[in-house]
């Protein structure tokens, strides 16, 4: 994966395929000590001890569509080449919590990419579930629940155009408040 969005897509697209309710995905940077931390957390069926223990393997999946599992390895991987570490805590029955920090600072560092992009795909393509993003820069926080929308929009699904634009546009403005200078 040449940018961690792309890679925190297919974690999350692990947590539709373990039949999640709800996927919340975080993002904590603290830029002054070259810090990101990515966490994908969900309510799916979880994996038992032994599962854990394989996923690190690219050659390990539960996947019947094909024989390679390359989401968690590269996410680990990205992880632990900028001097970061990686960790994975899974449940059966309670949900996987996969979470991969980084020295931002490192050469190895990959560009974060379009997060935006990848929380209004998520969220467009898997309209019957509930997403958290949660991004968090310097002390600033965004946050966008799918469950408080679907209370307001009622029987309004989230990938409607409508919907779907206004969600692209409230993502645009979170990361532009985050980005923006410090109030003096």
């Amino acid at each position: 994966m040449q940018e961690l969005s792309l890679n925190v897509l297919d974690i999350a697209q692990n947590s539709v395929r373990a039949n999640a309710s709800l996927v919340t995905i975080s993002v904590l940077e603290r830029t002054a000590d070259r810090f990101l931390e990515i966490s994908v957390a969900d309510d799916g069926c979880g994996m038992t001890e032994e599962q854990v223990s394989h996923v690190m393997d690219p050659f390990f999946t539960t996947r019947t569509t094909r024989k390679v599992g390359l989401g968690v390895p590269f996410f680990k991987m990205s992880a632990e080449a900028t001097g970061g570490s990686f960790s994975i805590v899974s449940q059966v029955g309670k949900g996987t919590t996969t979470t991969a920090r980084y020295n931002t600072g490192h050469i190895d560092m990959l560009p974060v990419g379009d997060m935006n992009a990848t929380i209004l795909s998520l969220i467009t393509m898997n309209p019957d579930m509930d997403f958290v993003y949660r991004h968090e820069r310097d002390g600033r926080v965004y946050t966008l629940d799918t469950r408080e929308l679907k209370a307001v929009l009622e029987d309004v699904p989230l990938n409607t155009p409508e919907v779907a634009a206004f969600l692209k546009e409230s993502l645009e403005e979170g990361e532009a408040e985050l980005c923006a200078p410090a109030q003096s």
